[in-house]
């Protein structure tokens, strides 16, 4: 078995069809990089299953088709197919040759071909195992596999070595056949849980099934009991009615009457009661004036008291003024005498302290002059003395110093030797250093500039395998709240679809497919807006399990089936007997405060079943709340049937019945939320598949960002290391350029430096002959100048001890005098500031004084004035006295009169009434 032929069309870059026949030998492809070597191996790993985008390098499959070019159009497929050579029958097929082909089309539909007939991805890797040929075997090796064979995982050797051992095909096989055992053991387990939960709920069901018929046995009794009832408070009624008609026939014309003479009396009434309401108003404007005038009274009373208090206050405080005046001018007279006395005293302290100051100010410059000629004696000396030191070393130095010259000048005629023969060598390196250095300086900047490309599109792709995870993170967070959403709907859908197939809640008609003529239960075949289930369900009571059937035979043959197979009991409506009846004083209801409707104006059902819903809602109210289904039954006498949205219920006669529902099986809402649940897994589902369609999407893209991105990132960590190659090379070229260029200037620098100390060496020997004349004569000098010195310093430091005994004398009185001083002018400060302060002082009781009588006579006018104001007052008050004695007299005469329309109203009314 051999691979014969090739046949590619639309796939990556092969835009034209292109057949590979292979003949025997070797057959090899050859071209530059990019020309589309690669494509053959990749079209061959494609048609044999290769359901990876990334293998291929590809974001998505689609990628795999021509994608067109500036001058060739898309191609809207890619087709390829191999030829393999079966005479030996390799492959378990009755065919000498085989052709496996596989075609894709952008909109993302995929087929596979075996020899022409269309066949299955399974069917093709079957028919593979054990030959080694496969999108895994190990017959296809590109770029980069035989790495990963050697240094991968042992499970994924141990894939090649049994796909060469030839027992893939069996571990397959058992594969697969373990996993449907797998799922098998979990449906049964899944099973077993299901049967003992039912188990567990048959007693349970038992029980209330019994109770349950004899409830509907109860209820069909308790019907009958109502009907009897309502017919015989109907009769009752009736005969009532006849009664109370004649009686009211006489009330109305003696209300009429009664009527007539009670608005008269009104009318008068009324009159009255302006009359006394205007003589309230006038009273009460007189007593709040009365009264606003006793306030305005005391009020003023009370600021005369106070200006008063304040008058004799300010005439207290002249007195003290005056007397606190003439305080302050003695302490003045006291404190000028003391002033005096410390300024006199301070005088004669100033000259005794500046006659002082004077003194010890010329003892101390005659003491700094001695002091001065004490200092520059010892500091000529001790400079005499070591200038001689100096002297004897420089001596001893200038010696050695001349036999250190004659030293240096032999090394120096030996180093110039040497510094010639090695100028002559680095000057034959330093060309073929300056090359070296160019070479590498130019082979770095090319690495670096590669390596800077491949950091910004490494940079590039990490930033877009940051926003792939973003969206992927967001995705599978929109998915699973999809997906949890989609299982609590889907559960609550299985179970109202179970209870609508076994009809829980209809009466015993689970087997109503089994009899023909039955249009369905009442709750069927009417469609309600969910506010109003719970009143129209109300309306209903038992009559939402009714059946409706065709006619009154078919109603007659289910009652025989119920019957006879002991089904329980069932009321059922026939369409050609049931209608609505006479529903006239009903409607007089509609338009009342509340009033929504009739109740069978709130449900939708065919035209056909109107009858049916008029006879069973027809009669009954709905209104929106309790307070206004009291209201109307009041005002209709109890004798309407009337439901709320809520789900209270008031009967003709005056029950009422009502409260909260014990459970939710809400019958009329059953089939909308289905509906509603249907639609909304349905847009769930189609959610969930456009999420995960989505998550692959992200995935793959991911996958082929992550296989650019290590592939970029290997190529550039082997640029950083040619960077430090070529890095290390340009240093070591640059250095040895520098080292070549440092030593040949510092072989120039070095000789210049030596011919400089041959000279100056030359030079130093002649100085030093004439620094060690001049250092004899300048030592014999030294010698005579500090003899002289001596003596004088020693009369100067007598001098000094007698000058510095006087002035330590003197400066002991002068601190004696300024302490003096000071305190003296201390008291001087106390008393200016004493001075100053009853100077103020003196000024503020004088302003006190010329305010204290500016007030005196300014309150004085005011009490004047408060007095007139109080005589005006009471004159007004004795008139306002008057005006309300004759106000109150005038009503109670109005008040008398009153009574009688009292006494003449009530009897009115009560006729009336």
């Amino acid at each position: 078995m051999y691979l014969k032929s090739i046949e590619i069309h639309g796939f990556k870059s092969f835009a034209n069809k292109l057949v590979f026949d292979f003949h025997n030998g070797i057959t090899g492809i050859v071209g530059p990089n990019g020309s589309g070597k690669s494509n053959v191996a990749d079209a061959v790993r494609w048609v044999l299953g290769e359901q990876s985008a990334k293998q291929l390098r590809g974001a998505s499959m689609q990628d795999v088709i021509f994608a067109g070019t500036e001058n060739r159009k898309p191609l809207s497929y890619a087709y390829v197919a191999i030829t393999l050579d079966n005479s030996d029958h390799q492959l378990p097929v009755d065919y000498n040759e085989v052709t496996i082909a596989r075609r894709v089309y952008r909109s993302g539909e995929s087929e596979y071909l075996l020899n022409g007939s269309p066949c299955r991805l399974k069917d093709v890797n079957e028919l593979f195992y054990d030959t080694g040929i496969g999108k895994e075997g190990y017959s296809i090796i590109g770029q980069g596999q035989i790495d990963k064979i050697l240094s991968g995982r042992p499970e994924e050797r141990r894939e090649l070595f049994d796909e060469a051992a030839g027992i893939v095909k069996f571990k397959r096989r058992k594969a697969t056949t373990q996993k449907k055992l797998d799922s098998e053991r979990e449906n049964l387990v899944r099973i077993n849980d299901i049967l003992a939960e039912l188990e567990r709920q048959i007693g349970p069901l038992e029980r209330h099934a019994e109770k349950a018929r004899v409830y509907l046995k109860k209820k069909e009794e308790l019907k009958t009991y109502d009907v009897n009832s309502f017919l015989m408070e109907m009769d009752q009624m009736e005969e009532q009615a006849r009664s109370l008609e004649e009686k009211y026939r006489i009330a109305a014309e003696q209300l009429a009457d009664t009527k007539e003479k009670k608005a008269q009396n009104e009318t008068a009434y009324n009159e009255l009661q302006d009359t006394i309401r205007a003589m309230d108003e006038q009273i009460t404007a007189t007593r709040d004036e009365i009264a606003g005038t006793s306030v305005t009274k005391g009020k003023l009373e009370g600021e005369i008291n106070v200006l008063k208090e304040q008058i004799h206050t300010a005439q207290m405080s002249d007195e003290h003024y005056r007397s606190r005046m003439s305080a302050i001018e003695s302490e003045r007279t006291e404190r000028e005498s003391q002033k005096t006395s410390y300024e006199e005293e301070k005088a004669s302290l100033d000259e005794q302290l500046s006659a002082i100051t004077k003194k010890r100010q010329a003892l101390q410059e005659r003491l700094s002059e001695v002091q001065a000629k004490i200092g520059e004696c010892n500091a000529g000396i001790e400079k005499g003395k070591n200038e001689i030191i100096e002297l004897l070393n420089n001596r001893g130095n200038i010696k050695s110093r001349g036999q250190k010259y004659d030293t240096m000048l032999e090394q120096i005629n030996i180093q110039k030797a040497q510094l010639t023969k090695r100028r002559l060598q680095r000057k034959s390196e330093e060309s073929g250093f300056e090359q070296e250095l160019v070479r590498c300086e130019t082979e770095l900047k090319t690495v670096q500039d590669q390596n800077a490309d491949l950091q910004q599109e490494i940079a590039s792709l990490e930033e877009k395998e940051r926003e792939w995870q973003k969206k992927l993170g967001s995705t599978r967070s929109e998915l699973e709240e999809a997906t949890a959403s989609f299982h609590k709907k889907q559960s609550r859908l299985e179970s109202l679809q179970n209870i609508a197939e076994r009809y829980e809640g209809y009466g015993g008609m689970e087997k109503k497919d089994e009899i023909s003529g039955i249009h369905g239960v009442v709750a069927d075949l009417m469609k309600v807006e969910k506010k109003y289930e719970t009143a129209v369900e109300t309306a209903l009571g038992g009559n939402i399990q009714n059946v409706v059937t065709e006619d009154e035979e078919t109603a007659k043959k289910l009652i025989s089936y119920l019957k006879n197979n002991r089904l329980g009991r069932a009321t059922f409506l026939p369409l050609t007997s049931v209608k609505g009846g006479d529903n006239s004083k009903y409607k007089k209801a509609l338009g009342k405060p509340g009033v929504l409707g009739m109740a069978n104006e709130l449900v939708k059902t065919d035209a056909l079943y109107d009858g049916v819903m008029e006879y069973l809602l027809g009669r009954v109210v709905a209104v929106d709340t309790i307070d206004h289904a009291i209201a109307l039954a009041k005002e209709f006498h109890y004798s309407l049937h009337i439901v709320t949205l809520e789900g209270e219920y008031l009967s003709p006669g005056g029950s009422m019945a009502g409260g909260a529902f014990k459970n939710n099986s809400n019958l009329l809402g059953r089939n909308r939320e289905l509906q509603e649940l249907e639609k909304a897994i349905g847009a769930l589902q189609e959610e969930i598949a456009a999420k995960k369609s989505r998550i692959e999407d992200i995935q793959t893209a991911r996958e082929l960002l992550k296989s650019d991105l290590e592939e970029a990132r290997e190529k550039l960590q082997q640029g950083y290391l040619a960077a430090n190659t070529a890095k290390l090379n340009y240093n070591r070229a640059k250095e040895q350029k520098e080292q070549s260029e440092k030593v040949f200037t510092g072989l120039i620098m070095e000789a210049q430096e030596l011919e400089a100390q041959q000279a100056q060496i030359e030079l130093d020997k002649e100085r030093i002959a004439g620094e060690l004349s001049d250092a004899d004569k300048r030592q014999k000098e030294i010698e005579e100048e500090n003899e002289h010195l001596q003596a004088v310093l020693d009369e100067q430091i007598y001098l000094e001890e007698s000058a510095t005994k006087e002035f330590s004398a003197i400066q002991i009185d002068e601190s004696n005098f300024r302490q003096k001083i000071g305190f003296v002018q201390e008291n001087l400060d106390r008393v200016n500031g004493e001075l100053q302060k009853l100077a103020d002082e003196a000024v503020q009781l004088t302003e006190g004084l010329t305010q204290s009588k500016e007030d005196v006579e300014r309150k004085t006018a005011q009490i004047e004035q408060i007095r007139q104001t109080i005589l005006a007052g009471d004159d007004n008050y004795a008139r306002l006295e008057q005006q309300l004695k004759d106000a109150l007299a005038k009503k109670e005469a109005l008040s008398e009169d009153n009574k009688s329309f009292y006494q003449k109203n009530d009897e009115l009314s009560g006729q009336i009434g």
